[in-house]
C-alpha cells in the first residue's frame, strides 16, 4: 500500500476523526504486538482505511481504550483493541510492505530494500503460512505486473490490472465474504482502489521514473519524447484524471450498495472527499474547492 487513502480532516467531525485515529493506532499497536516493534514503522493510512471499511461491514462495535505508546508517551490516545479485523489489516500491511521491498530489491537493489526484506522475512514466512491462498494470488498478480513492465506495456489500464486484482484480494476478508453480495462488493471496491492507486502513483512518479529510466505506463502510453516533464504531465492530465475519476466513481457506487452498520461518516469523508482531494493534489488541479462548497 502507498498511503494515498486519507481522510479530509477539516471536513470530519471530531469524534469521527478520533475514531479513525483509534483504528490507525490499533493497527500500529497490532503491528508491534504481533510482528515486532520495528514493524510499526511500516504503518500507513491505507491499512487504517481497510480496518475501518471491513469493521463497518461487519457491524461489530469496536472496543476502544486510551493508551500511551512509544510515539506518544505522555498523552494517551484512543486505540481499537482486541479486534480481528484490525489484526488482519496489520497483517496485510506487513505482507504488502515485504512484497514492495522485494520488488525494489529486484529493480534497484538498494541497501534499504535488502535490509528491509531481511528484517521482515521471518514475519513474512509466518504470515504466508497463515494466508497461503491469498499470498499465492498476490504473488501471481505481482508476477503478471512484472511481465507487463518488462514488455513495456503501453496501456495504463492493462498495466494497472494486476495491481487492481491484487487489491481485490486484499479487501476480500474471508469471514465477511461468505455472503456473496458482500464478497462481490468488497472485491469491486478493492479492484477500483487498486486501479486508482496504481495510476495515481504512476503520475506521481513521472519525474523520478524519467530520470531513472524506469518503466512508467503513462510515459510509455503517451509517447514521452524528451519534452519538459511539467509540459508532459499537463498534456496527459485530462486523460489520467478521467481514468482516476472513473475508479473513484465505481468505489462510491459500490460503497453505496453495502449495508454499512457503523463508521459511515468516516467512510463517506474518505471516499467522497479525501481520495478526491488526494487525486487533485497529485494532478495539480483545484476543483475540489468547488466540490466542497456544493456539499
Amino acid at each position: 500500500m502507498f498511503g494515498y487513502i486519507l481522510p479530509e480532516k477539516p471536513e470530519m467531525k471530531i469524534k469521527e476523526y478520533e475514531l479513525f485515529r483509534a483504528y490507525y493506532c490499533g493497527v500500529c499497536k497490532s503491528l508491534g504486538r504481533r510482528s515486532g516493534q520495528l514493524k510499526r514503522f511500516l504503518l500507513n493510512y491505507d491499512s487504517a482505511f481497510l480496518a475501518v471499511l471491513l469493521s463497518a461491514v461487519s457491524g461489530d462495535t469496536p472496543v476502544v481504550k486510551q493508551e500511551t505508546c512509544i510515539a506518544h508517551p505522555i498523552v494517551k490516545r484512543y486505540v481499537v483493541k482486541n479486534n480481528g479485523i484490525v489484526d488482519y489489516a496489520s497483517d496485510i500491511n506487513v505482507l504488502l510492505a515485504y512484497y514492495n521491498l522485494e520488488d525494489d530489491k529486484q529493480d534497484e537493489g538498494t541497501f534499504i530494500s535488502h535490509a528491509g526484506t531481511v528484517l521482515l522475512r521471518r514475519t513474512f514466512k509466518k504470515l504466508k503460512r497463515k494466508y497461503p491462498a491469498k499470498c499465492d494470488i498476490i504473488e501471481s498478480r505481482l508476477n503478471e505486473l512484472h511481465k507487463l513492465e518488462k514488455e513495456v506495456c503501453t496501456s495504463m489500464d492493462m498495466a494497472a490490472e494486476p495491481f487492481a486484482k491484487l487489491m481485490e484480494e486484499v479487501t476480500a476478508y474471508e469471514p465477511l465474504c461468505k455472503d456473496k453480495k458482500i464478497n462481490d462488493i468488497l472485491r469491486w471496491i478493492g479492484y477500483n482502489l487498486g486501479k486508482w492507486i496504481y495510476i495515481l502513483d504512476a503520475y506521481d512518479d513521472i519525474e523520478d521514473d524519467i530520470k531513472d529510466k524506469s518503466y512508467n505506463p503513462l510515459v510509455s502510453q503517451f509517447d514521452y519524447a524528451n519534452e519538459a516533464e511539467a509540459g508532459f504531465k499537463e498534456r496527459i492530465r485530462d486523460r489520467v484524471e478521467f481514468n482516476l475519476t472513473c475508479s473513484l466513481d465505481q468505489i462510491a457506487k459500490a460503497f453505496e450498495l453495502l449495508e454499512v452498520k457503523n463508521n459511515v461518516g468516516i467512510l463517506e469523508n474518505i471516499i467522497y472527499m479525501g481520495m478526491l482531494r488526494k487525486t487533485e493534489k497529485i494532478l495539480g488541479i483545484g476543483s475540489c474547492r468547488k466540490v466542497e462548497k456544493s456539499v
